[in-house]
């Protein structure tokens, strides 16, 4: 057990970027599913799939590399920890690093990312930053 899942998500993401693995296997929740999602659509990874070839579902996540295979991921860290939450509203969800830096937020209405969330006029709290 994890006391966070989501950290658990990132950093395996992260070390299997920088050993240049072509996918990582992480344990299934709805939420990893929905963050990845958001990492798929903004192209930070290629794909995912959910196996059941085990006792317990896992999300096998296909990570995406450049043509000299450098990842397209140079930073994904978390941002609202356990301890520790952070949550902003709309007015402080200012662009970060001239808008390439996408930040995942969990509001009302679903996991977006931050310029959806300034589209659509909703805060909430932010659970990381990748870019």
């Amino acid at each position: 057990m994890h006391s966070d899942p989501i950290a658990d998500l990132l950093t395996r993401i992260r070390n299997g970027a920088q050993a240049h693995k072509d996918s990582v296997d992480v344990p299934h929740s709805k939420i990893k599913v929905e963050i990845v999602k958001i990492l798929e659509a903004e192209g930070f990874v290629l794909s995912h799939e959910i196996t059941t070839e085990s006792k317990f579902p896992t999300i096998k996540v296909n990570l995406r590399y450049d043509h000299k295979r450098k990842s397209l991921i140079n930073h994904i860290a978390r941002v609202s920890k356990p301890g520790l939450r952070v949550y902003k509203p709309v007015t402080d969800l200012k662009p970060i690093r001239s808008g390439l830096t996408t930040r995942i937020i969990s509001t009302s209405a679903g996991l977006m990312t931050d310029r959806e969330a300034r589209k659509r006029k909703i805060g909430g709290e932010i659970l990381c930053e990748v870019y």
